[in-house]
């Protein structure tokens, strides 16, 4: 690795000193679509130069999410095939090394953690990541990388569905389907500390963690007929399964005025399919059509939901979790060295819940 070359920032900025800059790092590379032995470890990849607005963390941990694996088989490739090769990952919790000269955020030397846009083609799984100002806020001090790095996309993405698409609020009833998942479980607390009646289905392994923080039901769908276990209707429904079952469940179980949302929208699959050119507006109809359906005949709004950066509510992500309001358990983790054998154990379904990727 070509270590540091000394750039300095122009003199109105605000911390009068060099920046030590790398040019070159350790990234896991993927230069086709496949399994996990697709994935390259390589110690020379180029560290761009950072824009005004871009803040260049340290990477100290990583999580393996479900869009990581699945875009490393293919997932989105009407989007990345022409990208190629991409570097995979969202999360990070690491150090800030640099930032541009805009910044103001953050400053060199802090512990930050953060989140990318599902689109971004660097992504974290790096020594060196790079995430705009807006991506990243500091780290919880009362969570290790590890712990943070777990948290900032299921977060964000359970935050857009619940606050800035249902805009839940307080005594509102609200189901989450599939609660013991990253994205669901995140989405139980934030609806917990938002005042909100909890219920959720989960597996029989997620039961007590999920009661534990502050959900009033939750029902083990293989044990259960949850069509009987859970009354009453709801307020918002998070669906983050979305298979044509439990979409027909949560929208029975809205009141009228009521949002349904679901992590599986078509978009990426139907581009895929199709192309650009005939996907994305096939996509956009399919949910322009299925928004008019069940207005008509439930009243209630629908909408396919997905994480987009948002630093408030990164800022309150960070604030439930120094309130120990908010936190996502780490099943296991690998150094970055063993990020195939990572990928396989998510693949193969031997580890449920979140895997982390270490960097030293």
């Amino acid at each position: 690795m070509r270590i540091f070359r000394k750039i300095t920032t122009p003199s109105n900025y605000h911390h009068h000193q060099l920046r030590s800059y790398v040019s070159t790092c350790r990234a896991v590379v993927l230069p086709s679509f496949g399994g996990a032995d697709k994935l390259q470890l390589r110690s020379d990849v180029p560290v761009p130069p950072l824009k005004p607005n871009h803040v260049l963390v340290r990477t100290r941990a990583v999580s393996v999410n479900p869009l990581d694996t699945r875009m490393r088989s293919g997932y989105g490739r009407s989007i990345f095939e022409p990208l190629l090769p991409l570097i995979l990952g969202r999360d990070v919790s690491g150090e800030v090394a640099a930032v541009g000269e805009s910044v103001r955020s953050v400053i060199v030397g802090q512990e930050v953690f953060g989140a990318l846009h599902p689109t971004a083609v660097r992504g974290t799984y790096t020594d060196y990541a790079i995430l705009s100002d807006d991506e990243v806020t500091p780290k919880p001090t009362s969570l290790s990388h590890v712990e943070a790095s777990a948290i900032p996309f299921a977060a964000l993405t359970a935050w857009r569905a619940l606050k800035s698409t249902a805009r839940i609020s307080e005594g509102q009833r609200i189901l989450i389907v599939g609660g013991g998942g990253a994205v669901g479980f995140a989405a139980i607390q934030i609806a917990v500390a938002a005042g909100c009646n909890v219920a959720t289905t989960c597996g029989s392994q997620s039961v007590d963690r999920i009661l534990a923080v502050g959900a009033e039901q939750a029902v083990d769908y293989v044990a259960e007929d949850v069509e009987l276990a859970i009354k009453g209707k709801f307020d918002a429904v998070l669906d983050t399964i979305g298979v044509p079952e439990t979409e027909r469940m949560g929208i029975n179980f809205l009141k009228r005025g009521g949002h349904y949302m679901t992590l599986q929208g078509e978009a990426a699959s139907l581009t895929d399919r199709f192309g650009l050119a005939i996907g994305l507006p096939a996509a956009t109809t399919f949910l322009l059509k299925r928004q008019i359906q069940y207005r008509y005949s439930h009243g209630i709004e629908y909408s396919w939901t997905f994480m987009r950066a948002d630093i408030e509510g990164l800022i309150e992500i960070r604030k439930l979790c120094e309130a120990g309001k908010m936190k996502i358990p780490v099943d296991k983790t690998f150094p970055i060295t063993q990020v195939k054998e990572a990928h396989e154990a998510k693949d193969n379904k031997l580890i449920p819940g979140k895997v982390v990727l270490e960097l030293d």
